[in-house]
């Protein structure tokens, strides 16, 4: 279900994003149009697909495979979110086609992962933007407003009451309970931990000593399976907070805190501010890998500094004769201006265009 509270965003971030001319409702749109009102031609494959991985881009992959299956009919596409750890895993075993992850591939996992690839290698492929929301619970307390380093201290559990100094200096004119924390955080491993915490590190130094990982490394705080328990966790309880996927925590109608960016700022989530920060980010990886490497410590103008790219891990050669069709098919439509569009009201920024292109011509590429 598209979340219609974001059409006043989608407009804007579609406008300046991605270059449309215009927008519009999709709800009485015919099968096979894009937001933008034009119709968008897909490369049909026939069989099935398995795919896993991120739950963040749960939602994302649904939208995809909704709009693929209804141009292309014979198809069957799974994909399961699992989890990104998961996800890279099934990819290496050979039991995914591709697998969707909120980082990229370790170096550690990249040599297993291209040994799938018959003469190829794994790569890396950003589809969307999702960015990560600070969700909270605090009985009596809306417009809360976070630095990294009060988000460090209290995920490091050094702050563990919301009266804490830290808290009150961020919110001067706040009433905060002096009621008990409880940091909420993935107990599987996902990439979106992964993302939260590199943020953390590169931010707040000084405060976070646990580096980053798809594995909740901090001592303390309470552990919740997946993005959809983080959310009902955090909804369901007084005195919570945690890092969801920004489609989670809309689907859940939780409160959202305003970071602190680089200008020092305090900035607000929506499609714009996380597409400002993704705009800056650089490749690391080679050729048709795409790689990126996100600063968080973005000096942009209202731009919102916790987002993760969302990647497809695929081979660049390699894929079984009656796999290929199929993911070019599902992945060229997820890269497309059209694809991107749909994503929006969702809960999702679209990619840049700068982004966008690349990737889509690297799809067009697999072989």
């Amino acid at each position: 279900m598209k979340l219609q509270r974001h059409g006043a965003i989608a407009c804007l971030a579609l406008t300046a994003v991605l270059g449309l001319s215009a927008c519009g409702s999709d709800n009485n749109e015919p099968t096979g149009t894009s937001a933008s009102g034009s119709a968008a031609a897909v490369d049909c494959g026939k069989g099935t697909l398995n795919a896993q991985g991120s739950s963040a881009q749960k939602n994302a992959m649904a939208e995809w495979i909704k709009a693929y299956q209804q141009k292309c009919a014979g198809t069957t596409i799974n994909y399961e979110p699992t989890g990104s750890g998961a996800g890279i895993q099934a990819f290496i075993a050979g039991t995914a086609d591709f697998a969707g992850s909120d980082s990229a591939l370790k170096p550690e996992e990249q040599p297993q992962a291209d040994a799938k690839c018959a003469g190829g290698q794994a790569l890396n492929l950003p589809m969307v933007i999702g960015p990560v929301a600070v969700v909270y619970n605090v009985s009596g307390v809306d417009n809360l407003q976070l630095k990294p380093a009060t988000l460090a201290k209290i995920f490091a559990g050094t702050v563990t009451k919301w009266d804490d100094a830290a808290i009150k200096a961020d919110n001067p004119d706040a009433k905060l309970p002096a009621t008990a924390i409880q940091a909420v955080h993935r107990s599987d491993e996902s990439g979106t931990t992964d993302n939260f915490t590199k943020y953390l590190a590169k931010t707040a130094e000084a405060d976070w000593t646990f580096g980053n990982a798809k594995a909740w490394k901090a001592p303390g705080g309470v552990g919740a399976a997946k993005s959809d328990g983080v959310a009902s966790k955090v909804k369901g309880t007084d005195g919570t907070i945690s890092y969801v996927e920004w489609s989670y925590a809309e689907n859940g109608g939780l409160k959202k805190a305003k970071v602190q960016n680089g200008a020092g700022e305090w900035a607000e989530l929506t499609a714009e501010s996380a597409g400002k920060t993704i705009a800056g980010a650089k490749f690391e990886g080679q050729g048709d890998d795409l790689k990126m490497s996100i600063d968080y410590n973005t000096k942009e103008a209202g731009a919102y500094p916790i987002v993760l790219a969302t990647y497809e891990i695929v081979c660049s050669k390699g894929l079984a004769a009656d796999k290929l069709p199929l993911v070019k098919g599902l992945l060229s439509h997820a890269a497309s201006a059209e694809g991107q569009a749909d994503l929006v009201e969702l809960g999702y920024a679209p990619l840049p265009d700068s982004v966008r292109t690349k990737v889509e011509a690297a799809v067009k590429n697999l072989s």
